[in-house]
Order: structure tokens, then C-alpha cells, then sequence
């Protein structure tokens, strides 16, 4: 997830902070104050849809109006713009199929769980919920298994796109030609993922900040949330991480993007060196009602 760009009207230093505070406290995604101009931009366009004259009307509008909800999820749309592609980071992908992936299945194995949960947080336009999928496919230790993949994100805007399913271009950079042929139809207007892979994939709303939505989520054996958590500050990443925390099972993994990392966030999950990448785990009997 990345921030867009966009012009807007002017916005005074204390519509700045109401603005900020509300978004925040919805979201987690933090302003700045060297960042006014750019909020103060982007909301302009809710300003011109609306017809609104004014920030100071348009935050009464936010506050008030029977369809303030609705706006937040607007507001979220054009915070944010989603730069993802298959296959995105391929040594941690790698460190997924070949070394995470066996040791769940053995250690599920043993305990006659034949089940495997994955969430794919912030997953944008769907590009890494439908990656997961294709890897998982081609794991044939795995066959048999019932099987998981949940993509959310907080804009609807994006979950749409993965709702459909039909990329192009910039979205297969890391793309190799067998996974195109295999796992692609192409159509008038780009390449849509087979129906084999759309059918292991559920694509829901989710706002990070929700604890009691994403408690419904129920457990997870492993979870994608990479380039999410750098938009927000300390106090929002370490409610976040806690949260993914009580989600995963024992035992359970994060993987978080390349230039993140849980120093300073949360001391409650163990820093894995795998061959091909190092990723967080959290360890096993940590915390009451999880697999072990």
C-alpha cells in the first residue's frame, strides 16, 4: 500500500489536525505535519464530488451525516494507492514453499490436522492471495488438505479489482511464462486468473484497526501482511501486530515486508532464520487456545 497524489483547496492548520486525528483513529494511517499539503490535496476531491465549499463543512459532513461511514471508506480509496505484483519477493516466497510450508505439514500432520489457514493482509488488488494459491497448488504434499487463502483490504476500491481478477501488464514483472499459461486465460482487456485459483481464494473488507473483525477471521496458520505496517506509527503498528498475534495459531508465521520489522513493536514472536529469508514466528504454547 502507497499514498497517492492528488490538488485540493486550502485547508487551515486546525481542519488539518481533525482531519488527522479522525483518519487515525479509523485506520491507523498517519499524517504528519510536514504531510498537511498532501492530505489537504487528495480531500479535495471528496470536496468536488460532493460539492462541498469548504474542509470545515466537509469535516461537519465526516462527523455527521447519515452516511459517514460510507465517506470513510471513500476517504480510504483515495488515501491509498496499491503498488503489488505476482510473485513479489521471491527469496521469501521461496522461504513459503520450500521450508515454512513442509514444516506446518509435518507438524500439522502429527496432530491429524489436515487443515491449512492463510491470510493475505492488505492484499490490495489480489495479486498476493492469488500467488499464494498458485504456490500452494503446485504443492502436491498438500493435496487432500482443506485449504485457506483470505485476501483483505481496507479499500474497496482495490477489492474489487481482486474480485475480478484480470490484470495486466505491470502486474506480472515477476511472472514466469508457465505460471502465466497455466494459471491465466486472456481476455479483451488483460489476463484473468483460472477459476482454479480464484476458487481456493475469499476476498474480504477489513479494516486493520477493527480488532473484533478480525477476531471473526477465526485462526491462522500463516500471515501475509507485507508493506502495510510503515504507514502507520508505533502506537498503531503495535496494536496491529498484537492483533495478528492473538489471530495466528502456535507455532503460526508472519512475514512482513523486506524493509519491516517487529524491533521496538512486539517481543512476543521468535525471528526465524530460514535458508532463503528470516521470518517471524509465533512460538508454540505462547498463549492459551491455540493448536498445541
Amino acid at each position: 500500500m502507497t499514498l497517492a497524489p492528488c490538488t485540493a483547496q486550502l485547508m487551515s492548520d486546525e481542519e488539518f489536525l481533525l482531519f488527522r486525528d479522525s483518519i487515525y483513529k479509523h485506520c491507523g494511517i498517519y499524517f504528519d505535519e510536514d504531510s498537511k499539503y498532501l492530505l489537504e490535496k487528495r480531500l479535495s476531491r471528496r470536496l468536488t464530488a460532493l460539492n462541498i465549499a469548504t474542509y470545515r463543512e466537509y469535516y461537519q459532513f465526516l462527523k455527521y451525516n447519515r452516511r459517514k461511514d460510507q465517506e470513510m471508506m471513500d476517504i480510504m480509496d483515495i488515501l491509498t494507492t496499491n503498488e503489488t505484483y505476482f510473485f513479489r519477493e521471491s527469496y521469501q516466497l521461496k522461504a513459503f514453499t520450500d521450508e515454512i510450508i513442509p514444516e506446518l505439514i509435518k507438524t500439522k500432520s502429527a496432530k491429524g490436522d489436515h487443515t491449512l489457514r492463510i491470510w493475505s493482509a492488505g492484499c490490495s488488488t489480489g495479486e498476493e492471495p492469488y500467488t499464494i494459491a498458485m504456490l500452494i497448488r503446485d504443492i502436491s504434499a498438500l493435496h487432500g488438505w482443506n485449504i485457506e487463502i483470505i485476501g483483505t483490504d481496507i479499500s474497496q476500491r482495490v477489492l474489487q479489482h481482486a474480485r475480478r481478477g484480470v490484470y495486466g501488464k505491470t502486474s506480472f514483472r515477476a511472472t514466469d511464462d508457465w505460471y502465466l499459461k497455466r494459471f491465466f486465460q486472456q481476455q479483451d482487456d488483460g489476463q484473468r486468473v483460472t477459476d482454479e485459483i480464484r476458487e481456493l481464494v475469499t476476498i474480504s473488507h477489513l479494516n486493520l484497526f477493527d480488532t473484533h473483525r478480525m477476531m471473526m477471521l477465526g485462526k491462522m496458520d500463516l500471515i501475509f501482511c507485507r508493506n502495510v505496517i510503515i504507514y502507520f506509527d508505533l502506537a498503531a503498528k503495535k496494536k496491529v501486530v498484537e492483533s495478528f498475534h492473538k489471530t495466528l495459531f502456535d507455532g503460526g508465521f508472519l512475514l512482513l515486508g523486506h524493509s519491516e520489522s517487529l524491533m521496538n513493536i512486539s517481543t512476543q514472536f521468535t525471528l526465524r532464520h530460514f535458508k532463503n529469508d528470516m521470518i517471524y514466528q509465533k512460538p508454540e504454547r505462547s498463549a492459551p487456545g491455540g493448536l498445541s
